[in-house]
């Protein structure tokens, strides 16, 4: 039996929670690593997901391939009351936000054990 290339790159994606979920099962289809865990942040405050892939450094722009092609850029209505800007405009009901896509983070695996 072969054993697994070690990992030596993470890489960290911070998507919106519904992206988190196509890009997990996106990886592992793929046969790369994939954890998700939940998160909440960011200019409207809704959840996200931090998914996290440990990968021989040969395979990271294959990750980064498959998070842009999940987790694409979108806009939507937002009601501004549900937006945490001071003295939003009197009248106004919704505005449109840009959502979707990912913050990316590839870093260098300085110890790997499997305990």
């Amino acid at each position: 039996m072969t054993e697994a290339p070690l990992p030596e790159k993470m890489v960290v994606a911070i998507v919106s929670g519904t992206d988190g979920e196509r890009l997990i099962q996106a990886l592992v289809r793929a046969g790369l690593p994939a954890t998700k865990i939940g998160s909440a942040g960011g200019f409207l405050r809704r959840g996200s997901a931090t998914v996290l892939s440990g990968v021989p450094a040969a395979e990271v722009e294959r990750v980064l391939a498959l998070i842009r092609a999940t987790c694409l850029h979108r806009t939507e209505m937002t009601p501004v009351a549900a937006l945490p800007l001071p003295g939003t405009a009197a009248g106004a009901e919704s505005t449109e936000v840009r959502i979707g896509g990912a913050v990316t983070f590839v870093l260098d695996i300085e110890r790997f054990e499997r305990i």
